[in-house]
């Protein structure tokens, strides 16, 4: 699928990981609806794209929420006639161990709050925005790709019970709406990055930073620009389905 001219549905597009991408895209004439619950970011995201020339359109939406979900792919088309690519960008973090003993004491455990807050975000969210995202490309009677974001941590990362759970459904749930959606002509795909250079690891402490970098066999972290590169891949190439891509730079948890 040649990128000019399509619709792309980007969700936490605001900054990070997403915002590259929504530029990526931008800069390859694509059309953008950027979806983040974040609205003072949202605003600035769409007006830095805006003002390099993008044709773009920011929802301000939380990603949990059905109702909202449904409504706003419904405002997508309203507003753009189609949709032709989604990205399921959005996720966070809420690390923490199991659970913490010494001496035959339990002195913490992972709430389960803690747990549902990174599978409602990461994989229930993604299943919405996937469901409704695959129903827009049908109704606008489009080619379609959707492009989950998993984790090299889907294969299990300690301290990240509920990411990795999370990561993992998305990369399976990645391969089953290839093999369910292929009959509309939407491909589906899943891009699991590794130790990427954000706004998150510009916060770490040199010393830990230092102990990422080592465990990486490139030697580096990743680039942001490296992970929208591999989206654009994904879009352009019309037989990739069902997989997942790791750019990792060879680290393994």
């Amino acid at each position: 699928m040649q990128v000019k001219d399509q619709v792309v549905v980007i969700t936490g597009g605001a900054r990070g990981l997403g915002f590259a991408m929504a530029t990526n895209f931008a800069n390859a004439g694509a059309k953008l609806a950027i979806i983040d619950a974040d609205e003072q970011n949202l605003n600035k995201a769409v007006g830095d794209l805006g003002a390099a020339g993008a044709e773009v359109q920011g929802y301000c939406v939380d990603i949990t929420d059905e109702e909202l979900i449904t409504d706003t792919f419904n405002y997508i088309l309203e507003d753009f006639g189609k949709v032709n690519v989604l990205i399921n960008n959005a996720g966070i973090l809420r690390d923490g161990m199991l659970l913490k003993a010494k001496d035959g004491e339990i002195r913490e455990k992972m709430s389960l709050a803690q747990f549902n807050a990174v599978i409602g975000v990461n994989l229930a969210g993604s299943f919405l925005c996937g469901r409704e995202g695959a129903a827009a490309m049908i109704r606008s009677g489009q080619q379609g790709v959707i492009i989950n974001m998993s984790s090299v941590a889907r294969a299990g990362n300690m301290g990240q019970s509920n990411y990795s759970a999370s990561k993992a459904g998305v990369a399976a749930m990645t391969v089953t709406w290839a093999r369910e959606l292929a009959r509309h002509n939407i491909r589906c795909a899943a891009i699991a990055p590794g130790v990427i250079e954000t706004e998150m690891t510009a916060g770490m402490k040199p010393e830990m930073l230092e102990r990422l970098e080592k465990m990486v066999p490139v030697g580096r972290l990743g680039q942001a620009d490296e992970i929208a590169s591999t989206a654009r891949y994904i879009v352009e190439n019309d037989y990739v389905n069902g997989r997942v891509i790791e750019v990792d730079g060879g680290v393994s948890f």
